[in-house]
This record gives C-alpha cells, sequence and structure tokens, in this order.
C-alpha cells in the first residue's frame, strides 16, 4: 500500500473510514505492546494530513466517511447521525489543531485537537483528558445487509 495508492482510493465517495487497530491503555500491562500507529491515529490523520493540509475532500465529507456511511455499510441504524433516537456518540474536536502524533517507535501517542468525545451520551474526554467513564458496548448490527 503506498500513499499514492490510499489518495487514490479514499476520495472515492462510496469509501468509508475504519481502523483495524485494536484499541489500547498507554499505561500498565497494554502499554507493553507495540501497536501499530493508527491504534491512535487514524482519524486524526484523517482530518489533519488529507482535509486540512492536502485538502482531498471537506470536513463534511469525511465525517460522513467516519460516522454515517459506515454505520449504513454495516446496517446499524441507530448510530452514525446526530438524530433524535440515535445514541449520542460525539467528538467535538478543534479541525485547525486536529492531529496524529503516534508513530511506529513511539505508538502510544494521543492526537492532539480533540477536546470533549461522548459515548452514549456521557463524556468519556474532557478538555482532552480522559474522564474514567467507560459507557461503550459491543455494537451488533440489527439487520442483514443484502
Amino acid at each position: 500500500m503506498s500513499e499514492e495508492n490510499l489518495r487514490k482510493k479514499i476520495i472515492l465517495p462510496w469509501v468509508s473510514f475504519c481502523t483495524d487497530e485494536d484499541a489500547y491503555k498507554p499505561t500498565g500491562l497494554m502499554a507493553k505492546r507495540n501497536p501499530h500507529p493508527r491504534a491512535y491515529g487514524t482519524f486524526p490523520r484523517i482530518l489533519g494530513r488529507y482535509v486540512r493540509e492536502e485538502k482531498l475532500f471537506s470536513i463534511e465529507e469525511a465525517i460522513r466517511k467516519m460516522t454515517s456511511l459506515p454505520a449504513q455499510n454495516l446496517g446499524i441504524n441507530d448510530r452514525g447521525m446526530l438524530k433524535k433516537g440515535n445514541f449520542a456518540d460525539i467528538v467535538i474536536f478543534n479541525p485547525e489543531k486536529v492531529n496524529d502524533h503516534s508513530t511506529y517507535t513511539k505508538p502510544h501517542q494521543f492526537p492532539s485537537g480533540i477536546e470533549y468525545v461522548l459515548v452514549n451520551g456521557r463524556v468519556v474526554v474532557e478538555r482532552g483528558k480522559h474522564t474514567g467513564a467507560l459507557p461503550g458496548k459491543a455494537i451488533f448490527r440489527k439487520n442483514n445487509i443484502n
């Protein structure tokens, strides 16, 4: 996979964004693992590099590709859009500052520019710091995709 190939693919309107890396706690036993940088930086990299710096697509399109499009592709009807009846999973970030910092040699680096994260309507990150709340749960699609 090359950067040139990646740029060609991510601008396609039907391509959604995800990561195939696990989530890691940067302290304790999990900090001993050496994850791929995408564990901490997939979405901030898209917003910082490909939207803000390279202007490959709009911020609105990037957010659609991170939220409603993957939810639609997976048949998850109550997530991915801010609307009545949906779960409130919200990330509040500064589009001028959001950026990834994780590297292969120092993978446990949080991104910058993310101020608040709400999961199921509960604040999990406040002013860039984890609150200790753990309201997440496994998500299973409710219908089959044809």
